[in-house]
């Protein structure tokens, strides 16, 4: 993900629209040394009636939510950064892009504590497209299991989108693309399965839709969210607190990751194994067909999940 001056030219930093190659922090600012620090992903779509951020609202939520256990006080209100994000946009001229904010712990001191440490905050927007490749959306990718496990809720917060927490991500993502694969999935300290390293994960089987619950050490995709709500008005019956076995993957009938960055993406193998008959199958295209009519507009439903820029 490269960034091309032509294509953005401004962040938003601590109230004030800063060029790009001036958004800087010190050597020493906590969040650096110690991934104190909590973040979005958001994304925004091009639709008929202009520029629209999906699911905003919950994606702000989230962040507040997330600063919490950290006792991280935000200095901006939620409004305050939804017209910030969507100046930004403009600023930009971006009929579509990724949105990244961030909020982190500052340069005072470098102790682990951070107290006295400034809470930062900025937002950046930049045109993005399909997070895995336009060709995963359709053919799907080939992932491994990866050999890292995801950490428990009860040894740092799984609830929360922290920036420090994704090196556990980083480690399995690198593995699974050095050993020639897309994307990994990484397990729970039980040894089921928990998400990928940025993405939530969906089995289909006689029908069914099964996701790992909340309880399994995942994040609370709001693209998990849509995609829950949204097979559930196509008619499917969905489970949303189970536990998936690693031996569940190979005999699944399809399979499918979701995310902001990721949207709707099947998985047509898992450690070599194929899944189903090696192709997005026929819920997962269902689904995702129906996420992108709703992201592009191309329908008025869930119109409560838009913020037009």
């Amino acid at each position: 993900m490269g960034f091309d001056e032509m294509d953005v030219d401004t962040i938003w930093m601590d109230g004030e629209f800063v060029d790009w190659d001036d958004a800087q922090i010190h050597v020493l600012t906590h969040g650096l040394h110690y991934g104190s620090g909590v973040f979005e992903g958001a994304r925004c779509y091009d639709t008929a009636e202009g520029p629209a951020i999906f699911r905003w609202e919950e994606h702000l939520e989230r962040l507040f939510q997330s600063a919490k256990p950290y006792e991280m006080d935000i200095d901006y209100t939620k409004e305050e950064l939804t017209e910030a994000t969507k100046e930004l946009i403009q600023r930009q001229d971006l009929e579509s892009c990724y949105i990244r904010p961030i909020a982190f712990y500052g340069y005072n001191s470098l102790g682990v504590s951070p107290k006295d440490c400034p809470t930062r905050t900025a937002i950046a927007v930049w045109p993005w497209g399909a997070y895995l490749g336009e060709e995963a959306l359709e053919e799907g990718i080939e992932v491994m299991i990866s050999s890292w496990r995801k950490h428990a809720s009860s040894q740092i917060p799984t609830n929360a989108k922290t920036t420090g927490l994704y090196v556990n991500s980083m480690l399995a993502g690198e593995e699974a693309r050095r050993n020639g694969f897309a994307e990994a999935i990484v397990l729970n300290k039980e040894g089921n399965v928990a998400e990928g390293p940025g993405e939530n994960l969906f089995l289909v089987r006689d029908g069914e839709i099964h996701t790992p619950g909340l309880s399994e050490s995942i994040l609370d995709g709001i693209t998990r969210d849509t995609v829950i709500e949204i097979a559930e008005d196509l008619g499917y019956t969905v489970h949303d607190s189970v536990s998936i076995s690693r031996g569940e993957l190979n005999t699944a009938d399809e399979l499918f990751f979701t995310g902001s960055a990721a949207e709707v993406t099947p998985i047509r193998k898992v450690d070599n194994v194929v899944i189903g008959d090696g192709s997005r199958g026929p819920v997962t295209e269902e689904i995702q067909q129906r996420f992108f009519e709703i992201v592009e507009r191309e329908t008025d439903a869930y119109d409560e999940w838009f913020e037009y820029v």
